[in-house]
């Protein structure tokens, strides 16, 4: 061991090591290395690599050579931040564990939203060496005046699943708040461990504190490869559905694939499809397996039920969203299956690593698509796991509605000066290219609302402290901010909570709906579509509608045999453009079809024979009559959130030119757009050219509702409208009818208001997917290959069943009758009588 180490591990760590018959793995002593040489270090390696152990052995060597610094200094030695309070536990416990084992005087603790308030308060003055945490408290840390003498001897941070944290607004905060630490212990080092991914120099720059005029990046260390995983596609026995995401045709394959296997983790990608899974295989349950439900929905002491359950080897199978995507350690997982597609290769081999924590054993997992133009989509994320290929979205400008929360939070700690600031601020790598105009702003936003709403007293946050420094106003304006700090804004929601019929309807007479146990919480637009008697399905059950109580919905038990499914909002994720760039190619190229499905050859072989495949970097347009209607039928294969976009710009210049049409419809692959007209003597190269994302795009969004969505967002992020306030919380309908105000006073008013500009910057890059709209359109410039067809295509025949369906969770003669539809639809594609 002492080979290439200038400096061999304490004996009493050593010894451990030994003990185990372990030896330090390359990259373990790696990351001992760079922190010894005074470097930050980002690890990237696969699970089961011990990324945990490398990061906290420089701490654990350190501490075992100078023992205890909190009793010394009274300051933390060690940061480690996490991006779930679950996971941060987790690691406690596996650190504490060998810490103890190998005799070193060391204190472990965690501070999450869930520590006790005492507890919180006691490490104020008397921390631990080690604080494991979230990016939430490492905010509150930046807005803390007791943090000068909690980190003055802070020596080493480590971010865990730091690929995770880096793309979204949790990002920029922990970003904003390390730089923040930086300014009290410049000397501590960080360590980033993550996932493989597509960029690690783009994560080790995100990493590490920034220069004014030059960019730094950690150095970046490489784990083993490990095992191929062993990836499958499973399309049940029956032929995939044309439309559709219920995964109802494969799902006896699934159950058989769970009894064959020790622990399985099903994952899907809403909660919709996590309700209707479960449901659907303890419907055919016949062997009683223990499989249990997890998403963000169910009640906090439920998730963790199933939590304790699974790490404890007591279930065979768990139906989960992306809420248990991340690092726990739940031991003995033998099989992850992806109903539906995946949606991106980082996420999918995220998803697999849950499999088997060992780098010697093949991490296992299953595929399966649930409708056709998935079978295309699951065959190139197979593909790009084979050839260790990822997506990644690229670097990004921090949220400004992120900098004035933290811009906030430096008046809670004390007076600071803005041109201090604003040099602190650029040293976070997602603001390094922030302009002074643009800090100027926020910073003017948080001190008094900004012009339209600096009259108003309530807006005022910061105040003037002498010597040109600023100071937060008061301390229940402080209060206010630490109540409410953090980048998750969750939609209006409603706590589920159980009655029964006989009380609904006494309470109902008296003019009181009360209820008892909490099962979740469900979205309040949800709630607002249903009558009394109505039943649906969450947290696994049936459940009757009684009424609403305040921010109470009152369900009885029942057990009706059709219910509505709540179609949530979060957790749809779009197709990557990594994926889509591989789904076209696959198209494209005719030699690869002999390597996919009969299903799938006979239906590529059908749209050449009726229509055309589009090259990689075409854009395939069909116009056809069916019926009294007209359709434009494009493929793009751009993602749900981009065709979405599209779909509504289409639809306003088809308006302007007369084309009079009458409704679209979209998904991750296609968009169909029809009407009253014949649609195929436009111009096509003047419907899609790139000038729609300019007064097209601005006139939509001055009229549409997805930007008072977006808006409300910022808003609360950046603390123009507070959730919680002393004494109370505000409902979701008291936040949103606040913000819509305010949005509409600001675009009369100031429409240069920061938070409109970040309110757009949001939707562009989120619910828009304006950056990959414009991407699109530029790809297409000049290849657009319009086709006008007498009839349906072939690859039209899963848009036109998707026109004017909902998903909700329907008898099974639903899927049948859209079978023999879609059959039916085919045999017109191809010229056969019905």
């Amino acid at each position: 061991m002492a080979g290439g180490m200038p400096e061999p591990l304490v004996p009493q760590i050593q010894s451990w090591f030994a003990a185990r018959g372990w030896a330090p793995r390359g990259h373990q002593l790696a990351m001992l290395e760079a922190a010894r040489a005074g470097e930050h270090a980002l690890l990237v390696a696969p699970t089961g690599a011990g990324k945990t152990l490398a990061g906290f052995l420089p701490s654990l060597d350190q501490l075992a050579r100078s023992g205890s610094q909190s009793r010394q200094t009274g300051s933390v030695h060690t940061l480690y931040v996490s991006p779930l309070k679950a996971l941060a536990a987790d690691v406690a416990r596996n650190v504490i564990g060998p810490a103890e084992a190998m005799g070193l005087d060391v204190r472990i603790e965690t501070r999450t939203g869930d520590t006790p308030a005492g507890q919180r308060q006691r490490q104020k003055t008397d921390p631990p060496d080690i604080l494991l945490t979230t990016p939430e408290q490492i905010a509150l840390f930046a807005g803390m005046p007791e943090a000068r003498t909690l980190f003055a001897g802070l020596q080493r941070i480590i971010i865990d699943e730091a690929h995770a944290l880096a793309p979204g607004k949790r990002g920029d905060l922990l970003s904003l708040g390390l730089a923040a630490l930086n300014r009290i212990a410049p000397d501590a080092r960080r360590a980033g461990l993550s996932a493989t991914v597509a960029d690690a120099a783009d994560l080790a720059r995100w990493l590490v504190p920034q220069g004014v005029d030059e960019e730094f990046m950690a150095r970046i260390v490489h784990g083993p490869d490990g095992a191929d995983p062993d990836v499958g596609v499973l399309l049940g026995a029956g032929r995939v559905p044309w439309a559709g995401h219920t995964g109802r045709h494969a799902i006896e394959d699934v159950y058989r694939a769970i009894a064959g296997a020790g622990t399985s983790l099903v994952f899907v990608n809403t909660r919709f499809q996590a309700e209707l899974a479960f449901q659907e295989l303890w419907r055919i349950n016949d062997l009683n397996l223990p499989i249990a439900l997890h998403h963000g929905s169910l009640e906090a002491e439920r998730r963790r039920r199933v939590e304790a359950a699974m790490a404890a080897g007591e279930l065979r199978a768990v139906v989960c969203t992306s809420t248990l995507d991340l690092g726990i350690d739940w031991g003995a997982v033998d099989l992850v299956i992806q109903l539906g597609a995946p949606k991106g290769a980082a996420r999918l081999v995220q998803r697999i690593g849950r499999s088997n924590h060992t780098l010697e054993t093949p991490s296992r997992a299953l595929l399966v698509p649930t409708n056709r133009f998935e079978m295309l989509e699951c065959r190139a994320a197979q593909d790009a796991v084979a050839a260790r290929r990822l997506d990644a979205p690229p670097p990004h400008a921090g949220a400004l509605d992120v900098l004035a929360q933290h811009v906030m939070g430096r008046g809670v700690a004390g007076p600071f000066h803005p041109d201090a600031l604003f040099d602190e601020v650029r040293a976070a790598a997602p603001y390094h290219g922030l302009t002074r105009q643009q800090f100027d702003r926020v910073l003017g936003f948080v001190v008094d609302g900004g012009y339209a709403l600096h009259a108003y007293d309530r807006f005022r946050r910061l105040v003037p402290a002498g010597d040109g420094r600023l100071v937060c106003r008061d301390a229940d304006t402080a209060r206010r901010w630490r109540m409410n700090v953090g980048t998750i804004v969750e939609a209006p929601m409603l706590k589920v909570k159980l009655t029964s019929p006989g009380a609904a309807r006494r309470a109902s007479k008296a003019g009181v709906l009360t209820g008892g146990r909490i099962i979740g919480e469900v979205e309040a637009y949800f709630v607002e579509g249903l009558s009394q008697g109505d039943t649906f399905l969450f947290a696994g059950e049936v459940w009757r509608f009684e009424g609403v109580s305040q921010t109470d919905c009152l369900v009885s038990r029942t057990t009706h045999a059709n219910p509505k499914v709540p179609s949530w909002g979060g957790g749809k994720f779009p197709l990557s453009t990594f994926l889509a760039e591989g789904v076209r190619a696959m198209i494209a190229d005719e030699d690869r079809w002999e390597r996919l499905h009969p299903q799938l050859q006979e239906w590529l072989m059908l749209q050449r024979a009726v229509s055309a495949i589009p090259g990689p970097s075409d854009l395939l347009v069909e116009t056809f009559p069916r019926g009294a209607r007209h359709y434009l039928c494009a493929y793009p294969f751009e993602g749900r959130l981009a065709h979405q976009t599209l779909g509504m710009l289409l639809t306003r210049r088809l308006e302007r030119v007369g084309a009079e049409p009458l409704g679209f419809v979209a998904n991750d692959y296609a968009i169909a757009v029809w009407g009253q007209k014949d649609m195929s003597g436009l111009e096509m190269a003047g419907l899609f050219d790139q000038d729609m994302l300019g007064d097209d795009l601005d006139a939509w969004l001055a009229e549409s509702v997805l930007m008072k969505r977006t808006f409300r967002t910022c808003a609360v992020i950046a603390g123009l409208i507070e959730q919680r306030i002393p004494g109370r919380e505000r409902s979701g309908r008291q936040v949103t009818f606040s913000t819509d105000l305010i949005y509409d006073v600001l675009r009369s008013h100031q429409p240069d208001h920061i938070l409109l500009e970040a309110a757009w910057n949001d939707a562009a890059a989120g619910l828009l997917d304006i950056h990959r709209l414009g991407e699109l359109l530029r790809r297409i410039s000049g290849h657009i290959r319009h086709l006008d067809l007498d009839r349906i295509s072939p690859f039209a025949v899963p848009l036109m069943l998707e026109i004017g369906k909902e998903s909700v969770a329907g008898a099974a003669l639903d899927a049948i009758l859209a079978e023999a539809e879609a059959e039916s639809l085919l045999a017109e594609a191809v010229g056969d009588p019905p």
